[in-house]
């Protein structure tokens, strides 16, 4: 991979994980400024789960955070874009629809075939 595509990836990766962890501080602030008394205990019922909608999808972004991290260290060693299963290189149009991915397509879809065999 050239170093114009590089950059192009690291950027993307960088604004990725900007975006994410602005919206981790937005998320911490929230719950933490507001102080509710609801003597409601339907509206107590909905806040709740609320909260605890917010709280799986942030802990969704943690575990993507670090795939980003990984990812821009793969950048700095040199072996981002290369398959870790076959050594060979990813193709373009999957690190764009996902520039985390560790695994070329067909990589990835034989690992999916064996845990779809495996029941997993």
């Amino acid at each position: 991979m050239n170093d114009a595509k590089i950059q192009y990836f690291r950027g993307l990766l960088h604004e990725k994980l900007d975006e994410l962890l602005h919206e981790a501080n937005k998320t911490v602030s929230g719950m933490t400024s507001r102080e509710e008394n609801m003597p409601d205990p339907s509206d107590r019922a909905t806040l709740e789960s609320d909260r605890n909608f917010t709280l799986r999808i942030r802990d969704r972004e943690r575990k993507l955070i670090g795939k980003i991290k990984e990812a821009l260290e793969r950048i700095e060693t040199g072996t981002y874009g290369i398959c870790e299963v076959c050594g060979e290189e990813i193709s373009e149009a999957r690190l764009i629809a996902r520039p985390v991915t560790t695994f070329c397509i067909d990589c990835k879809k034989r690992q999916e075939m064996e845990e779809k065999v495996k029941g997993l």
